[in-house]
């Protein structure tokens, strides 16, 4: 009894054997997980392999319940290549065959083994842009895959760890009978093209591009005319153009994306990209078309007006999106030569603006950029905004701009921010809605005033009262703009050894954006409320001033 036994189990070991040396096809499930926890709602890796062919797909891909752009690998471990085709949901398709980068993989094989699904593995290390990754690939089915196209020629991997924290584990293997059709490039051909193109069009279908301005140029001229998509006023220096918004669903990421550079300007000037607000019956628009004289005044005791800086019952003020400074003079004066230094071509800005969703939302608004300037060939400058997909697991958000001293229509008469030298400061009466809470206050503020006492060089607290109680106190204050010196080749250079784009400023840079902070507010009770903002602004120094921009919107959930 004992020997039939054991001619059972040498029969069966070698029939077993035989099957798996002759299996043709095989299909490979991979689940991935982190710190030894599966991954929830994932879409499993499927690879499909016979011989040295396999393609990499996924569950929802073959399914067709995945987004676009639907990507996939066939990788030939014979042929030495990878291909990776792609379709996009306008249907059209591309293909990128890599013949190099399989033979360029190298590994340093180990003696370690370890049993995956019954497989006696072996395990192999490669590192990967400083990751540490592990494969662990057996040859006992006499076939060749992965769940990415890394250890192709090792043999079929059944697990990729990288990092020591991170894996990807095949969970199933299933024997097909015949070798499926898949396992083949598509017939027609997609267009092809070279890898760097393949990788550009796939990064850029993943989100929604909204080109808002293209070289667009920003200068004092009154020769700056309109035309029939662009606007421009204030001899030159603001453009203004509509754009309609896509709806843009609740946990996507919004970004504002410029370039700029000198067309002729030398100097760091103060720029600024703006939404104008339209649910009054005055808004920004009115000034820019028949005058700063048109936009509600602001007072408060110094003896100036300030024109269209606050809220009122009739007005709603420039929502800011973005505050920028243009540095000295990058690429129009990247002849001025020192030694060592290479500069920058242009400069770019990009800025998360996600929280101004409810103001852009499948909306048709009024976008603007301005870059305040008195020079004819000004700068030249490029916009777009971007939205990117995301969870939805936000609530119901709320915006409400409330001021913004920021005097975009410097070259069209409005007054400069100087309203802090008077104890008041700024004042502004706003309503809350009833159903929200969290209430902040996104606040960006710049101090300026460039001689050497004006608030451009000296640190000022910035003081934020809400229904007359302090809620916050800060001094803005950048130490870091040296950092920034390659984007400055016109900044003039003193005795003591540094550049005026290294000084230190009341929170801006030349080249920089300056970050709005968020302020919480709290709970506030529906109805009305006010918000004061005081600074100790400088005192003159005969034709020398110091101001303010400060602008700020109020964001409920």
């Amino acid at each position: 009894m004992k020997n039939h036994f054991i001619l059972l189990f040498v029969f069966c070991f070698v029939f077993s054997t035989l099957a798996q040396k002759n299996v043709k096809s095989i299909k490979v499930t991979y689940l991935k997980s982190s710190n030894g926890k599966l991954i929830e709602n994932q879409d499993p890796i499927f690879a499909f392999a016979s011989g040295k062919t396999s393609l990499i797909t996924s569950e929802k891909i073959t399914l067709k319940k995945t987004n676009f752009p639907i990507e996939q690998f066939l990788v030939d471990s014979q042929a030495k290549s990878i291909s990776q085709f792609a379709q996009f949901k306008n249907g059209k398709s591309i293909l990128n065959i890599d013949s190099l980068a399989l033979g360029k993989q190298t590994f340093v094989l180990t003696d370690d083994t370890k049993k995956i699904l019954g497989y006696t593995c072996k395990k192999a290390k490669t590192t990967v842009n400083s990751n540490s990754i592990e494969l662990w690939y057996t040859n006992e089915l006499n076939i060749k895959g992965a769940p990415t196209v890394l250890g192709h020629d090792l043999g079929l991997v059944l697990e990729m760890v990288r990092n020591g924290n991170f894996k990807v584990t095949a969970t199933k293997i299933e024997q097909l009978k015949s070798v499926p059709a898949l396992l083949a490039l598509p017939n027609p051909l997609p267009k092809t093209v070279d890898q760097l193109t393949y990788k550009d069009l796939i990064w850029k279908s993943r989100f929604t591009n909204i080109a808002v301005f293209e070289k667009e140029i920003i200068n004092f001229s009154d020769a700056s005319k309109s035309n029939d998509s662009i606007l421009r006023f204030a001899n030159g220096t603001i453009i203004l153009k509509k754009v309609k918004i896509p709806e843009i669903k609740k946990g996507n990421r919004i970004f504002v994306d410029l370039t700029e550079q000198s067309n002729g300007d030398a100097y760091d000037r103060t720029g600024s990209v703006f939404l104008i607000p339209t649910d009054k019956n005055i808004s920004f628009l009115d000034g820019l078309k028949n005058g700063a004289k048109e936009l509600p005044v602001y007072e408060n005791g110094n003896g100036e007006k300030y024109q269209g800086v606050v809220r009122t019952q009739n007005y709603a003020p420039l929502l800011e999106l973005m505050r920028f400074f243009t540095p000295f003079g990058v690429k129009q004066f990247n002849t001025l030569q020192l030694k060592n230094k290479v500069w920058q071509d242009s400069v770019s800005y990009r800025q998360d603006i996600s929280e101004m969703l409810p103001a852009l939302s499948n909306q048709e608004v009024w976008i603007g950029m301005n870059i305040g300037n008195y020079d004819k060939g000004g700068h030249k400058a490029s916009l777009n905004i971007t939205i990117h997909p995301g969870e939805d697991n936000k609530q119901n958000m709320w915006l409400l701009p409330v001021f913004n001293t920021n005097n975009v229509m410097e070259m069209a008469g409005q007054q400069y921010a100087t309203m802090f030298n008077n104890e008041k400061g700024l004042e502004v009466t706003f309503e809350v809605p009833e159903r929200y809470k969290n209430f902040k206050l996104r606040y960006i503020t710049t101090g300026h005033g460039g001689w050497g006492n004006g608030d451009e060089f000296v640190p000022k607290k910035n003081t934020i009262l809400v229904d007359s109680k302090e809620v916050f106190a800060f001094t803005p204050w950048r130490t870091d703009c040296g950092s920034y010196r390659l984007s400055n080749p016109a900044s003039g250079n003193f005795s003591d050894g540094l550049s005026s784009s290294d000084l230190s400023r009341s929170n801006w840079c030349p080249g920089t954006v300056t970050n709005p902070i968020y302020i919480d507010l709290g709970n506030l009770s529906p109805g009305k409320h006010t918000i004061q903002i005081k600074i100790p602004q400088g005192q003159s120094e005969g034709t020398s001033f110091s101001s303010w921009n400060v602008s700020g919107c109020l964001i409920g959930e």
